[in-house]
């Protein structure tokens, strides 16, 4: 990843979370000043306050900044789906985006840049079918939250601010995340295919998520949705097979379907549906995987 020609002074919502933090680590490492929102009075010049659920955003602490990267949401398989949690999940990503882009909207001078991370939940189930940017919403749950919350931007559009939409797919990581479960039950010994295993998986390597993020502050005139997720999806068989070749262990233990709609509830349908997506505009705009396959992402992961 080559370092920005041009200091730059980056805000990022949900700077605690695996991706956030990934990107706050790259852009300080290459000079780039960064400022963390935080939901709690700020205690330190690189703090800012800010409460989603009062769409409040302290503005004053956000002037200056160059580009704004907003990842702040309630992780999607972190509990069950009650109808409590879908409001929390729908909540935390609408609110929150309405609440930054009113308050960017707003500045006297503001940012030229806000990188919305959304999410692959836009289509839906697509079965085998590969789709790009260019794809309409599918039906459901998360589809639905994903219309919402990149509508929420509109005001940060409408006041000239350049906005491009990262539709992040699943993440290769160690650390934390969907991926971030697997590695501890593959290294076991204790890993297996997820139903019967057709289901397409749309992955990125954490590496590829943060440099995608950052071609899309650095890059002029990107807008609009850019798929965030390696050019070959996989099934999930694939997935297994792959972790039981790069962690050299079998991968001899299927998890059933009814067992994951059981322990899962609705999230269920997410783990077992299929979306064969594409980075199409990613790629026409120049960007570059380092890890573009599977193996390599998790040999990646799996060496950090």
């Amino acid at each position: 990843m080559q370092p920005s020609a041009t200091r730059k002074r980056v805000a990022v919502t949900g700077a605690s979370g695996l991706i956030g933090a990934a990107l706050v680590r790259s852009l300080r490492a290459d000079g780039h000043d960064v400022l963390r929102l935080v939901r709690r009075p700020a205690r330190t010049a690189d703090e800012v306050e800010w409460d989603p659920k009062r769409l409040y955003v302290d503005g004053a602490g956000l002037t200056g900044v160059d580009a704004v990267v907003h990842l702040a949401g309630a992780g999607v398989g972190e509990r069950r789906w009650t109808e409590a949690y879908k409001k929390e999940i729908r909540d935390s990503r609408v609110l929150g985006t309405t609440a930054i882009a009113r308050a960017l909207a707003g500045l006297a001078e503001p940012p030229g840049v806000l990188v919305c991370g959304t999410a692959l939940g836009w289509y839906g189930d697509t079965g085998s079918r590969a789709v790009d940017e260019d794809a309409p919403p599918g039906t459901g749950f998360l589809p639905s939250v994903c219309v919402e919350w990149e509508a929420a931007a509109a005001p940060a559009e409408e006041a000239g601010i350049r906005v491009a939409y990262a539709r992040t797919g699943l993440v290769v990581a160690r650390q934390g995340g969907a991926w971030g479960r697997l590695f501890p039950l593959f290294r076991a010994g204790l890993g297996g295919r997820l139903g019967d295993g057709s289901q397409y998986w749309s992955f990125i390597s954490l590496h590829d998520e943060v440099a995608a993020l950052r071609h899309l502050v650095d890059t002029p005139g990107l807008s609009g949705p850019f798929n965030l997720t390696a050019p070959e999806p996989v099934t999930n068989r694939e997935v297994t097979a792959a972790m039981g070749r790069v962690l050299r262990r079998p991968t001899p233990f299927p998890v059933p379907a009814a067992a994951l709609r059981l322990v899962l509830g609705d999230f269920a349908a997410d783990v077992l549906g299929s979306q064969r997506v594409l980075p199409h505009r990613l790629l026409s705009s120049g960007f570059s995987f380092a890890f573009p396959t599977v193996d390599a992402s998790i040999r990646a992961a799996a060496a950090r």
